[in-house]
């Protein structure tokens, strides 16, 4: 299983981001391997807000027609809220974002190991990254 992140999600739908093309290949790669996705509904609204505001409804639609029936989502609770967040605040960093310590929450507890990102804090959290 391979856990999404807006970082990347947001490269596939934006052709001007500097990250377009390898994650436009990973993508189809991960699409074709018919690798397990999932994403957390936290990442869930901050790609959908990003991409709703930068690209347009356009690109909203396609995020959510076109990409998203390929990824289950994991719900998050008040449990999981609460865990990454105490870790966040711990964490006391500026450039360290709630939904990221809410996605290493949801990958550890699901014992995922790798995440579709471009965003190094997975790989400072241990994980490996696609691509």
């Amino acid at each position: 299983m391979v856990f999404l992140d807006t970082s990347a999600l947001l490269a596939v739908l934006d052709a001007d981001d500097l990250n377009h093309s390898p994650a436009d290949v990973a993508w189809r790669r991960l699409i074709e391997s018919e690798e397990r996705l999932l994403t957390s509904s936290f990442v869930l609204v901050e790609v959908t807000a990003l991409v709703q505001r930068r690209l347009g409804m356009e690109a909203a639609r396609a995020l959510s027609e076109d990409l998203l029936p390929f990824v289950e989502i994991e719900w998050v609770g008040a449990e999981i809220h609460g865990a990454a967040e105490a870790f966040w605040l711990e964490a006391n960093r500026r450039q360290l974002s709630l939904v990221d310590c809410v996605s290493f929450e949801v990958m550890r507890r699901r014992k995922i190991e790798r995440a579709f990102a471009f965003d190094g804090h997975f790989l400072e959290q241990g994980f490996s990254t696609v691509p």
